[in-house]
């Protein structure tokens, strides 16, 4: 079996990539061990940055985000027992964020890849790179209980922080930056209009909150948690009244409670490998980097290494362009290390830490009053949050 890029893993990123390549006639197959469904069934991020939404009006997949996705021109930060909007539209020039599930992205994209006829394993196991630093790589994997040999030209490693794409990487190659944040963000959905038209980020002395959507009529609600928390000790109405407790109470008047559909707990890190690259094969995603949801660059950030690398496959297919293959790391990281700063900055500037002092929580207040307080200030929030511009190859 032959192709010009093999990709690794068909969550958003795998499948963005591969619509673009489709889109200029790049050949690609996408290999993955999950079935289609449970790729489906994965609850993730909603909120996506102008360049993502941009980046897939380029990749014909807009017209069901453009009806049901959820333009957003602002959001509130809350503390202090103040509100303040942080109007992103008239910050940065008219770039705002859409509301719209990754779920539902994926599901776009996997009927898009369908209707194109481009091929997908789902349900691959033991898939292997191989030959990487050559100029013949190849992949080999169990389909159907059939052992595939995948021959190709570059391998896109979209498989995620626990993929073989990194792993195949020899360690003493690489390096890895990483920071662990002690606690985590309880997460809820629920079939319950949302408190408000935008989204607001809390911080309370009981832990930082985030009231969030998903479309008119689906909620999602974070609260801050230690990292031993258990789900099953949180009930629904457990999390309704702490969620109250930690909004103010003109919000929490209006907060509209029900039955959860999802709840779960993720802890919060930040994470980066360096180099990105490894000859032929480049880590896209969560592969290479991974961020606290607090500045809400998962995806986005994910979306940004799409960019680059579909852009250097059309430079290398359709002008020769093979130079540019080392600047993609480069490239990326650029990008990247921006938005883990303001996750990071994000994080703790909302989050209560368990070795919070009364001076750090001062200085937490200061921030917060200094860059509401600053048009500077609210536009650098403004600037981060609507998303950096994406690197260019050259």
């Amino acid at each position: 079996m032959k192709t010009q890029v093999a990709i690794i893993g068909a969550g958003p990123s795998g499948l963005l990539l591969g619509q673009l390549l489709h889109r200029q006639g790049i050949d690609n197959v996408i290999v993955e061990r999950r079935s289609g469904e449970y790729v489906l069934s994965r609850i993730r991020a909603g909120v996506l940055e102008q360049g993502m939404v941009d980046l897939l009006r380029e990749a014909g997949v807009d017209q069901r985000m453009d009806q049901e996705g959820l333009p957003h021109d602002g959001f509130e930060l809350v503390f202090d027992n103040r509100r303040v909007r942080v109007a992103l539209d008239e910050l940065t020039g008219g770039s705002n964020v859409m509301v719209y599930g990754q779920t539902e992205v994926t599901r776009d994209l996997m009927e898009a890849r369908e209707a194109a006829g481009a091929t997908t394993l789902y349900e691959a196991d033991n898939v292997q790179p191989h030959d990487l630093e050559s100029d013949h790589p190849y992949l080999t994997l169990e389909h159907n209980g059939e052992t595939i040999k995948l021959e190709c030209d570059y391998i896109a490693g979209c498989d995620g922080y626990h993929g073989v794409s990194r792993q195949a990487i020899p360690q003493e190659r690489i390096k890895a930056f990483e920071k662990v944040y002690p606690f985590g963000w309880l997460g809820m959905l629920s079939d319950t209009p949302p408190v408000s038209d935008e989204l607001i980020y809390s911080r309370h002395e009981r832990g930082f909150s985030l009231c969030s959507m998903r479309s008119a009529t689906r909620s999602r609600y974070y609260l801050q948690v230690p990292l031993d928390e258990k789900v099953e000790d949180w009930s629904d109405e457990r999390f309704w009244e702490e969620l109250k407790r930690r909004l103010p109470d003109e919000v929490a008047a209006k907060l509209v409670t029900g039955p959860s559909i999802e709840k779960s707990i993720a802890p919060l890190r930040s994470y980066v490998v360096e180099p990105m690259q490894h000859g032929r094969l480049f880590l896209v995603g969560d592969a290479a980097h991974i961020v606290p949801p607090t500045g809400a660059k998962g995806l986005n950030l994910a979306a940004s290494d799409v960019n680059t690398l579909y852009r250097l496959m059309v430079k290398v297919y359709q002008e020769g362009r093979t130079d540019l293959i080392e600047r993609y790391s480069q490239t990326c990281l650029k990008r990247i290390w921006k938005a883990e700063r303001f996750s990071w900055w994000m994080t703790s500037m909302l989050h209560n830490f368990s070795d919070e002092d009364d001076f750090n929580s001062r200085m937490q207040l200061a921030e917060l009053d200094y860059v509401t307080s600053s048009q500077a200030g609210l536009t650098t929030i403004a600037e981060n949050y609507v998303g950096l511009p994406y690197e260019p190859l050259e």
